[in-house]
C-alpha cells in the first residue's frame, strides 16, 4: 500500500473523527441536561414522600403526586440511558471509527460506491453515511465475499452488487496503524494483530475479524434449532455474542434484550463475556447458569451441581453410569410425559397444607375435589382443584373475619394503620361502619393466612417428590440398565429428598413431570435461547430447557471433543438425537473446524490426541512448542511448576495452571501461595479473573483462554485412560501463546501413546 494511499484514507479518518467529536460535545451537552432534570425530579420527589399520611385526605392526593413523578422519572431515566449509550458509542466511534472498506458498483451503474464498516453506524449532518453498522444488510458484503460478483439479504428480498475492493484497517487513537487489501474475508495479516496480544479479563468484540463461517451463524434468521459444534479457539462464543448482537438489530421493533436467554458454564465465564454486547451498543441478554437455573426452579432443595458430579466422576462404576445415561436420556423423558398423561386419580400424590402446625386442608379433602372433577387433561384438572382450595379458603377467611380476636385487633389499630389497611378505599365508599369494619376485619384475616394461599398458589399440596418415585416405580427399563441399580437410584433420591439434596440427574424429568401436572414451569416470553457448552448438558437437561422455553428458537454451541468425562459424540449423531427429541422444523448444523485461539504448535499438539483431529484446520501463528516436564514426586512437580511460572510470567499477562478437580487445585495452591502474593485459587463461588497467576480445575476454565497454561499432573495414574481424552483436550487448549505440561510419575498414555508425533512436544525427563 502505497504512502500517497495510506495518507489519503487518513485524511478521511481524520474528517471522521473530526465530526464525532463535534457530535459527541453536543451528546454531553445533552445529557448533563438530562442529568440536571432527573436530579430536581428526584429532589421534588424525596420532599414528597415526607407528607404527613395520617389523614387521609392529605394520603390520597400525595398518593396520586408521587404516581405522577414515578412516571416522569421512569420517563427520564430512560432518557437519560439512551444519551449516555449513544455518548459512549461514539467514544469507541472517536478512537476507532471503521475498520474495513468495500467498493462496489450495483447493477446499471458506472462508478463504484465506497463503504466504510465500522461497529456502529455514524451519519454526517446531511444524513449520508460515514460509517456502516457491521450488521447492516449491506455490510454482509465485507464478510461473505471475494471480488466480484456478490448476492446479500436485505429485508426487500436478496440484492445484486459487483465487490471491487475490499480493504481493512488497524485503526488505534484515531490514527492508521497499518491497512491492507484483501480478497479474503479477513486477511491473515489482521488476525495475526489480534490474536498475537495479550489476553485481557474480559472477552473484546470480533466483529473486525469475523469469518465467512462465523459470519452464517451470526446472520441466520430462519433456523429453529443452530447447533454449532466448533473446535476449541474457533471463536463459536464470540460468533454467538455477534449474533445476538445481530439478532437484537435485525429484529428492533420486536426483540428485547431480556427476551433472550443464555445458559453459561459458570459465573466466570459470565463475566468474562459480559463486556462484548455493551461494547457494541447493546444490553447484555440474561445470563444464567445451569445450577441458578435448577436451584430457583427447585427452591428449598441443595441441587447437586456439574461441578459435584465431575468430582465424584472417579468413583462411579459402569452399571451406575448405565442408569444415569438412562435418567438423562430422550427416551426417559418421554416415558414420564408418558405416565402424567395417563395417570390416574388414585396415583396422584397430594400433600396436607399446614398452618401454624395444624392441618388446614386435608389431603383427603384435597383428593376428593380431585377425584369428583369431570375427566380432564391432568393439569386442567389440577388447575381446577387448585382454583376450588382458593375458594374454600375465601370462604374460610370469611368466617374466621366474624371472630372475636379479629375485633379486639381492630380495636387496637393506630389510625396510620387503619388507613393502611383501607389502602385505595375511600370511607364514603362503605355505606356504614359495619362494612368498613367487615373490609378491615378480612385483610386482617387474608393477611394473617396467606402462608396457606401461597402454598394452594405455589402447588405444595402436590407431592412431587413421591410422584417421581412413583414413576421410577413404573419406569420401562432397557435392556442395559440394572434393575438394582435403578431401585437404588430411585432410593438415593428419596433420601436426598429427605436432607433436602436433589441429585443433578433427576432434576430435568422432575421438573418435566411436575410442570406437565401442574401446568405450570413455562416462559413464554423468552424469544430465543441459547446453550453453551452444550456438550455439558444431557439431552434430557435440553428438552427441559425447550419445554421452559416453548416460544425461544435455540442455539446451542459446543465442542464434542471438550466432553469432561464422557465419550465424544460425532455432529451430525447429536443433531439427529436432537431433532428427534425437539420436534422441530428447521435444524441446521455448522461446524467450525479452524482453530484461532492457540499458536500453531499448541494447537498441533492438540490436535494429535484426537482421533478425528486432522479435520482440525490450525491457524499458522508461531510459538514455542509445548513442553512436557515428567518429575518423580509431588515436591519435585511443584520445584518444577515454581520455576515455569517464574519464566512464564517473565512475557505472559494471565497465567493458569489448570488441575484435574478441586482437591488437586488445593494443593497446588496450598504449595504456591507461600512464595507467590500474587497467586489465587478460583472455585464455582468466583465471579471474576484476578491479574496474576490463577490456580483452578478444569471445568472451570470452560470457555476461557489464558495467555499461558500449566496443565498439573498429566500422568498415567491421572489421565489413565480414552475417556479423560476431553479433559486434557480441554487444558491444553485454554493456552493462547505457551503451554506446559508436569507429570508426576510416567506421562498419561494420552500423550505417550505412538500415535502421538515426538515432533509436536518437548519432553523432559527427571525421572527415577
Amino acid at each position: 500500500m502505497t504512502s500517497q494511499e495510506q495518507a489519503k484514507e487518513q485524511r478521511r479518518v481524520d474528517s471522521v473523527v473530526h465530526q464525532i467529536t463535534a457530535r459527541i460535545k453536543d451528546v454531553t451537552t445533552d445529557y448533563a441536561k438530562a442529568r440536571a432534570e432527573m436530579k430536581l425530579v428526584q429532589e421534588n420527589y424525596s420532599a414528597n414522600t415526607s407528607v404527613n399520611y395520617v389523614e387521609l385526605d392529605d394520603r390520597i392526593d400525595t398518593s396520586a403526586d408521587l404516581q405522577q413523578q414515578r412516571a416522569l422519572a421512569s420517563r427520564l431515566i430512560e432518557n437519560e440511558q439512551i444519551i449516555k449509550g449513544q455518548l459512549d458509542t461514539f467514544k469507541d466511534l472517536e478512537a476507532s471509527p471503521y475498520f474495513g472498506r468495500i467498493d462496489i458498483t450495483d447493477p446499471g451503474e458506472t462508478g463504484s460506491e465506497k463503504l466504510y464498516i465500522g461497529t456502529a453506524s455514524f451519519t454526517n449532518e446531511d444524513q449520508d453515511f460515514l460509517v456502516y453498522d457491521w450488521r447492516a444488510p449491506i455490510s454482509s458484503v465485507y464478510y461473505n465475499g471475494t471480488l466480484g460478483d456478490v448476492a446479500y439479504d436485505t429485508p426487500g428480498g436478496q440484492q445484486l452488487t459487483t465487490l471491487k475492493k475490499k480493504r481493512q484497517f488497524l485503526i488505534a487513537k484515531g490514527q492508521i496503524e497499518s491497512m491492507f487489501d484483501t480478497n479474503e474475508t479477513v486477511g491473515d495479516e489482521m488476525l495475526q494483530h489480534v490474536l498475537g496480544e495479550q489476553n485481557d479479563e474480559t472477552m473484546q468484540n470480533i466483529v473486525a475479524t469475523i469469518q465467512r463461517e462465523q459470519n452464517d451463524i451470526i446472520r441466520d434468521t430462519r433456523s429453529d434449532l443452530l447447533v454449532v459444534q466448533g473446535v476449541a479457539g474457533s471463536g463459536k462464543t464470540s460468533a454467538i455474542l455477534q449474533r445476538i448482537a445481530f439478532l437484537l438489530y435485525h429484529s428492533r421493533k420486536e426483540l428485547e434484550a431480556d427476551q433472550i436467554v443464555l445458559f453459561s458454564p459458570n459465573r466466570l465465564f459470565s463475566h468474562y463475556i459480559s463486556d462484548v454486547l455493551p461494547s457494541l451498543g447493546e444490553r447484555n441478554m440474561r445470563q444464567v447458569t445451569l445450577a441458578e437455573f435448577l436451584t430457583q426452579r427447585l427452591q428449598g432443595l441443595d441441587v447437586e451441581t456439574l461441578f459435584d458430579r465431575y468430582e465424584d466422576e472417579d468413583t462411579v462404576s459402569q452399571k451406575v453410569r448405565d442408569t444415569r445415561d438412562f435418567k438423562e436420556s430422550a427416551n426417559y423423558m418421554h416415558q414420564v410425559a408418558e405416565y402424567c398423561q395417563h395417570l390416574t386419580p388414585d396415583h396422584f400424590k397430594f400433600n396436607h397444607i399446614y398452618f401454624d402446625g395444624q392441618i388446614f386442608f386435608n389431603k383427603s379433602e384435597i383428593e376428593s375435589i380431585y377425584n369428583n372433577l369431570p375427566s380432564l387433561q391432568p393439569a386442567d384438572r389440577f388447575l381446577r382443584t387448585k382454583n376450588t382450595l382458593i375458594k374454600r379458603l375465601k370462604y374460610r377467611i370469611g368466617e374466621e373475619a366474624k371472630s372475636k380476636w379479629v375485633n379486639e385487633e381492630i380495636d387496637q389499630l393506630s389510625d396510620e394503620q387503619y388507613h393502611d389497611l383501607l389502602g385505595s378505599k375511600r370511607l364514603h365508599e362503605f355505606q356504614e361502619l359495619d362494612a368498613e369494619v367487615a373490609f378491615i376485619a378480612r385483610k386482617i384475616v387474608t393477611k394473617r393466612l396467606r402462608v396457606v394461599y401461597d402454598a394452594i398458589y405455589n402447588n405444595y399440596f402436590l407431592d412431587t417428590y413421591s410422584q417421581y418415585a412413583d414413576f421410577m416405580d413404573q419406569a420401562d427399563l432397557p435392556a442395559d440398565v440394572d434393575a438394582s441399580i435403578f431401585r437404588a437410584s430411585r432410593d438415593d433420591f428419596l433420601q436426598a429428598i429427605e436432607y433436602h439434596k436433589c441429585p443433578l440427574v433427576d432434576t430435568a424429568p422432575l421438573l418435566y413431570l411436575r410442570d406437565i401436572l401442574t401446568g405450570g414451569g413455562q416462559n413464554h416470553a423468552m424469544k430465543h435461547l441459547f446453550v453453551d457448552e452444550m456438550q455439558d448438558y444431557t439431552i434430557a437437561q435440553l428438552q427441559y430447557l425447550h419445554h421452559a422455553f416453548p416460544k425461544a428458537n435455540m442455539t446451542f454451541l459446543g465442542d464434542s471433543e471438550q466432553a469432561l468425562f464422557r465419550d465424544v459424540e460425532s455432529p451430525e449423531a447429536l443433531l439427529k438425537k436432537l431433532r428427534a427429541a425437539f420436534h422441530v422444523h428447521r435444524p441446521r448444523l455448522l461446524k467450525l473446524n479452524r482453530s484461532y485461539r492457540s499458536t500453531l504448535p499448541i494447537t498441533t499438539f492438540a490436535k494429535a490426541l484426537l482421533p478425528d483431529g486432522d479435520e482440525i484446520e490450525a491457524f499458522n501463528r508461531p510459538g514455542d512448542l509445548p513442553k512436557v516436564i515428567m518429575r518423580y514426586d509431588f515436591d519435585s512437580a511443584v520445584d518444577a511448576l515454581e520455576h515455569q511460572l517464574k519464566t512464564l510470567q517473565a512475557t505472559n499477562g494471565m497465567v493458569a495452571v489448570l488441575t484435574k478437580n478441586l482437591a488437586q487445585a488445593h494443593e497446588v495452591y496450598q504449595k504456591l501461595h507461600r512464595n507467590h502474593v500474587d497467586v489465587s485459587l478460583l472455585t464455582d463461588a468466583d465471579r471474576s479473573l484476578p491479574k496474576g497467576i490463577l490456580v483452578l480445575p478444569i471445568y472451570l476454565a470452560k470457555g476461557l483462554e489464558f495467555d499461558a497454561v500449566v496443565g498439573w499432573d498429566v500422568s498415567a495414574t491421572n489421565f489413565a485412560d480414552q475417556r479423560m481424552t476431553g479433559t486434557l483436550y480441554t487444558i491444553i487448549t485454554r493456552a493462547m501463546h505457551q503451554l506446559v505440561l508436569i507429570s508426576i510419575g510416567p506421562v498419561s498414555p494420552l500423550i505417550a501413546s505412538e500415535r502421538m508425533p515426538k515432533n509436536v512436544m518437548e519432553i523432559e525427563h527427571e525421572l527415577t
